[in-house]
């Protein structure tokens, strides 16, 4: 994708994944705006990135994602990129009953939210000379995490859901990247500085090196054998993966 003049607007963009690639796309000279429900920390990214915008949204209320998403063709009419990065990750155990509550949130958060937030922009973007839409899914759509079991099956749906789009849009001037990140430190989990997670800054730098190629899945090169996994022995594989780390558990 073009990396610079362009307006981007990214959901979740107050912190973790999105504030970093947000901060990274500043830099290059694009427009950018981000949106979440903290206010704390879009104003506390605002005020590091002088020019960027930000406004409150919730990505669980479609009425929130209908308001804004006027508001901003209307102040920004040049918008022609969106990243749909919000996300939620708890934890949860399948043998066991899953809260009801919690279940809803991550699947309104992690796939309804995207599937909203485009629909609410989707004929804006077609109307640019040349648009992008960036689903933020994860390593685990490929690979699912046991005890993010309704996390995991969110991201397999986006993904799903992305390919979709990419397709049906194939003839217009909207391109449709996916970004599926590994185990990244931020506080999507708990920033925690153990080592099985990527950096930051490593993330971002990688992740922006391929988003400047003519890539439409972006993962970095330590994932590709989760992403070559899906097929008729994948079973063996994730027992494999999800051993490892029943042994050495995430952090919460």
């Amino acid at each position: 994708m073009k990396m610079s003049g362009n307006t981007i607007f990214i959901t979740g963009g107050g912190s973790g994944i999105g504030r970093g690639l947000a901060e990274a796309f500043h830099k290059l000279g694009n427009q950018v705006i981000i949106s979440g429900r903290r206010k704390a920390n879009l104003d506390e990214t605002i005020k590091a990135n002088p020019g960027m915008a930000a406004y409150e949204m919730d990505i669980t209320d479609p009425a929130s994602i209908e308001q804004v998403a006027a508001k901003i063709i209307a102040d920004y009419p040049a918008l022609n990129v969106l990243f749909n990065n919000a996300g939620i990750m708890p934890f949860d155990d399948a043998a066991k009953a899953i809260d009801e509550k919690t279940m809803q949130n991550i699947v309104t958060t992690n796939f309804l939210g995207p599937i909203r937030m485009t629909s609410a922009l989707i004929e804006h973007l077609k109307k640019q000379p040349s648009a992008v839409i960036i689903n933020n899914t994860s390593v685990l759509a490929y690979v699912p995490l046991a005890y993010n079991a309704v996390y995991s099956a969110t991201k397999a749906a986006l993904h799903s859901f992305t390919m979709s789009q990419r397709f049906t849009l194939r003839d217009t001037s909207v391109k449709v990247h996916e970004i599926a990140p590994p185990w990244v430190d931020t506080d999507l989990i708990k920033k925690s500085g153990d080592p099985r997670a990527m950096p930051l800054d490593a993330f971002v730098k990688e992740t922006m090196e391929k988003l400047a190629t003519d890539r439409e899945d972006i993962y970095v090169d330590a994932i590709q054998m989760l992403r070559d996994n899906p097929g008729s022995k994948e079973h063996e594989f994730f027992f494999q993966f999800n051993e490892v780390m029943v042994k050495e558990p995430i952090p919460v």
